[in-house]
């Protein structure tokens, strides 16, 4: 396993530039120009195509297998172990690979690591993710103490995350009340220019240090005094311990073996993961024809449904299936190793009720990147939002 996934990965990195140059030729070019078609999938081709009638939670999970819901330590701890173990692997063949001076064989070595490792930091994100939903395992205090270890060695804090995700999670779709990349009423736009991509992984540091849209729902995640985090102020000062110590470990080793060799082995790769955070959150909400809805038409089961299914490719399962975001966030506490099989069940007794996206990852991402530039300020009166 821990030879196998670095090889697929780099197999995958021929596709991984196909998509970047087409992503790229997508955003330059002149948005006059149509679109032969649109993007293909399921459930994004026409506005309103959900059923009036919906199913309730309850009769969705009646339709999936009980197992999916239940989380096993052995397995959940595999992966953990696992995954900061390719971590390390990988950080000790870079280590090998800069005992060659020859240039021609360091620069690629160095940007292939950087785009492994980054990919690894992610799945090391994802495990953490499921503590934070409780799914990794029934014991709280396991929870938290592998999502701080996890979070931590990303400079994110995982108590204070956990809750503003919950907020999402729990408002998910409704641009009245959601997290992140919801569209915003004109009247409380602030006028401005959106970084292009959104500044990728700056966007993410940006999103955990100040916030996203207007001010009075911006959420800053180290301010213990938000009204997120005020009734939690022990585990989050944990969490920020957790910061403190690994924060005070990468001084150390950067004052150790200089600022270059910090930059190159962990902060590119940090970067990498925080370009995926803002990939993965933005796409999975963001689609043509997805309704966001208002607070007064918004209900549970259809803001769940507003999310999309995507693959990511070579790179789906080392991220641990995190594309499959329909069953994810309908029901958060399904473990993601039971995701894929949950999927199958829920596509197969509610196909109308499926959202799927194929375009390849990068495309679609600066595809919908330029819908939100130009749709995402809504008027204040908008009762469900389609972008188009």
């Amino acid at each position: 396993m821990v030879v196998t996934e670095p090889i697929k990965f780099a197999v995958g990195t021929i596709f991984f530039t196909r998509s970047f140059v087409r992503a790229l030729y997508e955003y330059l070019k002149d948005d006059k120009v149509p679109l032969k078609e649109g993007p293909k999938g399921i459930g994004i081709t026409h506005q309103d195509s959900l059923p009036k009638e919906l199913p309730s939670v309850i009769d969705i999970k009646k339709k999936l297998p009980k197992h999916c819901f239940e989380p096993d330590v052995p397995t959940s701890m595999y992966y953990a172990v696992k995954d900061l173990l390719l971590v390390a692997v990988t950080f000790i063949c870079i280590l090998y690979a800069h005992k060659y001076e020859n240039p021609w064989i360091w620069w690629p070595c160095l940007l292939m690591y950087w785009a492994v490792q980054g990919t690894f930091f992610t799945s090391i994100f994802v495990i953490g993710h499921d503590c934070g939903h409780d799914s990794f395992s029934s014991y709280r205090s396991l929870n938290d103490v592998v999502g701080n270890i996890m979070h931590s060695f990303l400079l994110c804090p995982f108590y204070m995350w956990k809750l503003s995700h919950r907020h999402h999670h729990q408002n998910n779709a409704n641009f009245d009340k959601d997290e992140v990349f919801y569209p915003v009423k004109e009247s409380e736009n602030t006028p401005g220019t959106t970084v292009p991509g959104f500044g990728f992984g700056l966007g993410w540091l940006a999103y955990l240090f100040i916030g996203y849209g207007p001010e009075k729902r911006k959420v800053n995640h180290f301010n213990l005094q938000h009204p997120f985090f005020i009734n939690h102020i022990f585990p989050c000062v944990l969490s920020v311990v957790g910061l403190t110590v690994w924060t005070t470990v990468l001084y150390s080793y950067a004052c150790t073996y200089g600022f270059w060799a910090w930059f190159n082995y962990y902060f590119v790769p940090l970067f990498i993961f925080s370009s995926y955070m803002v990939v993965i959150t933005f796409l999975h909400h963001s689609e043509v024809n997805t309704p966001w809805y208002s607070d007064g038409q918004w209900d549970f089961v259809k803001g769940q449904l507003s999310t999309i299914d995507r693959d990511y490719g070579p790179v789906h399962y080392i991220i641990h299936s995190i594309g499959t975001h329909q069953m994810h966030h309908m029901f958060t506490h399904i473990p993601h190793y039971h995701l894929e099989e949950a999927t199958t069940h829920f596509r197969k007794n509610f196909p109308e009720l499926v959202r799927t996206c194929n375009e390849p990852i990068l495309p679609s991402f600066m595809r919908m990147f330029k819908k939100f530039q130009a749709q995402g300020v809504i008027p204040d009166d908008t009762v469900v939002h389609y972008y188009k």
